[in-house]
């Protein structure tokens, strides 16, 4: 899986829960909630003050690690 700043919370999580740590760092704590898992990953970022870049990136990492 290839996140981008596009990617949709949900579906992330959905694919790799447990890149929720990476969420959990930047202060989004409410991942069970409908709105925030219908978000991008940019919007998320812009609402809790986040370069989403370098999120992308960590979970990207992460990601391939995993492969």
């Amino acid at each position: 899986m290839k996140v981008t700043k596009e990617s949709i919370i949900g579906d992330v999580l959905d694919a790799a829960p447990d890149t929720a740590a990476f969420f959990f760092e930047i202060g989004m704590h409410c991942l069970g909630c409908p709105a925030s898992r219908g978000e991008s990953i940019e919007e998320a970022c812009q609402v809790h003050g986040t370069d989403a870049d370098e999120l992308v990136e960590k979970i990207n990492a992460f990601l391939a690690e995993k492969e």
